[in-house]
């Protein structure tokens, strides 16, 4: 009964929200975040579709090299890359940015590959009739295959989602004022060396997992049919 009595409040209250928000500014590095996915998502739908479905359409020199250098980028765990990918955002003078943040995002191999295998499987002659009719190569990606593939799309950039959402170690190394820091690393703020606030804590984890949860929830048919036309069988 004593251990019932810890698990559920004696009074509820939302004050280490308010703290959360008033006292620690909470709201900033949400923002942030938000802005990152607000550019990196769209880039990233863009520049993966347009590759895949060059891989997927086209014969070219070293094709099938290069597409295998892709998807082994995405199998490679990103602490091992992490600080020779620091050197080249340094290099360009965009530590500390929002660039920093947002370019190096862009490219992702299992986005790619998920885009090509989509690609594959529509059927040859739509774009063989639209080719007849001709349509230019960009009209018929524009025009067909985008709006054919609006499953792929929305697994695509529901993962993209959480992957920055989520991001903490790239984050960490690159976006170092707190200007421009991430929910993650802000979370991780409340967790000191000699004191942890844990209900900020705690709070802060709450909003950071309902707000993908309520954008997952509604497109969760369409990631169901983007994870399994793209044949990657659970």
């Amino acid at each position: 009964m004593q251990r019932l009595k810890k698990l559920i409040p004696v009074q509820f209250t939302f004050q280490s929200y308010m703290d959360l928000f008033i006292k620690y500014d909470f709201l900033r590095p949400m923002i942030n975040t938000m802005v990152v996915i607000a550019v990196v998502v769209p880039l990233s739908l863009l520049v993966n579709s347009i590759a895949a479905f060059s891989f997927a359409t086209f014969e070219f020199r070293f094709k099938k090299g290069i597409f295998n250098f892709a998807l082994i980028s995405f199998m490679i765990p990103f602490e091992s890359i992490a600080l020779p990918l620091y050197n080249v955002v340094d290099g360009f003078h965009m530590v500390d940015t929002r660039a920093g943040l947002v370019v190096p995002s862009i490219a992702n191999g299992l986005v790619l590959f998920l885009f090509t295998q989509f690609f594959r499987d529509l059927p040859s002659s739509l774009i063989e009739a639209a080719r007849v009719d001709g349509a230019a190569w960009p009209r018929v990606f524009i025009s067909i295959v985008l709006p054919s593939s609006i499953p792929v799309i929305v697994t695509a950039a529901l993962m993209t989602f959480m992957d920055q959402w989520n991001a903490y170690l790239w984050p960490l190394l690159v976006a170092r004022s707190k200007e421009i820091r991430t929910i993650q690393i802000a979370l991780s703020s409340f967790k000191m060396e000699r004191v942890s606030l844990w209900s900020c804590l705690y709070a802060g984890s709450m909003i950071s997992a309902l707000i993908p949860l309520f954008l997952f929830l509604p497109f969760q048919k369409y990631y169901v049919q983007g994870i399994t036309s793209s044949g990657i069988k659970g």
